[in-house]
């Protein structure tokens, strides 16, 4: 059974109909991010992770008594859904500060999936961009679990 496309008087498929079925299928995986992190960001807002154990307790601060870099990120994502901007700083500064970045990440990826282009950075900015990311944690989990740094613990 074969599915009949519009043509154009010449007879040609056109390419519209050629890359709506196209389109989306190259944005499934933005789709599924979006949909997963949704559905991540509902559960934190409905069940609080300011409430002890409702959420499980960090491995790292378990086993070490450290405050890892993603400590009270689910705390800062459920503050971020009730509003609360300064609270969610307090639960864990650098995932507020990153998400402008993760956000214009996001964006240019989709961007390039809809527009079916890859959004591909170059080699330089990759390298750079993970050096500084691994080096912002690292200063950022050190910062959190000393007394001049207190103020960053969750």
């Amino acid at each position: 059974m074969s599915t009949v496309q519009p043509t154009r008087p010449d007879n040609r498929v056109t390419t519209a109909a050629r890359d709506s079925t196209s389109r989306w299928r190259t944005m499934l995986p933005p789709a599924a991010v979006l949909g997963t992190l949704a559905v991540a960001t509902i559960a934190l807002h409905v069940r609080d992770p300011h409430e002890q154990g409702s959420w499980g307790e960090c491995p790292t601060k378990a086993f070490f008594g450290l405050d890892c870099p993603g400590c009270g990120g689910l705390r800062a994502v459920n503050d971020l859904t009730n509003l609360r901007i300064i609270d969610a700083a307090s639960s864990n500064l650098l995932f507020v500060a990153t998400l402008p970045v993760i956000a214009y990440v996001f964006g240019r990826w989709s961007l390039g999936c809809w527009r079916g282009q890859a959004w591909t950075p170059s080699e330089r900015a990759s390298t750079w961009s993970a050096l500084t990311l691994v080096a912002a944690f690292l200063v950022f989990a050190v910062l959190r679990n000393v007394p001049a740094g207190s103020w960053l613990a969750p």
